[in-house]
């Protein structure tokens, strides 16, 4: 067993998982916004949820890299996986999914663009802020 690429497997699922927590928070948020779902408005589930969508903005704006994409690859080359060819299934599903072959300005400008629609979500649906406890 190939210990390595393995490990490039589990990061590129944990990768399609954030992805898909920032993507589809924002939508349980403005659906649970309209069907009064009272959890959407958990100060701190829309605290992370801001969070995971400002690290990948200023990632972008900074230049840097993402880290699992990095961590990923690096993992890949220690496998001997130098083509999507050598890639399982799973790491070609999850790299159809949410890998595409644009100009990195382009996904700085869509992450910046999601991340004003979630700072937009806190103005329609604002979360309710955490409760100080009396001593």
């Amino acid at each position: 067993m190939n210990w390595y690429a393995l490990l490039a497997d589990l990061v590129a699922v944990i990768h399609f998982g954030y992805v898909m927590v920032v993507v589809l928070g924002l939508l349980v948020i403005l659906l649970g916004g309209l069907l009064g779902w009272r959890f959407i408005r958990n100060f701190w589930f829309r605290s992370i949820h801001m969070t995971m969508i400002m690290v990948v903005v200023i990632q972008g704006l900074l230049g840097f890299p993402c880290p699992l994409t990095v961590w990923e690859f690096d993992l890949r080359i220690a496998a001997g996986q130098q083509n999507v060819s050598d890639e399982s299934f799973v790491a070609r599903l999850v790299h159809a999914l949410i890998f595409f072959d644009f100009p990195p300005i382009v996904f700085v400008v869509a992450h910046c663009i999601f991340a004003l629609a979630i700072l937009a979500s806190w103005w329609v649906y604002p979360p309710n802020l955490p409760k100080r406890k009396e001593r």
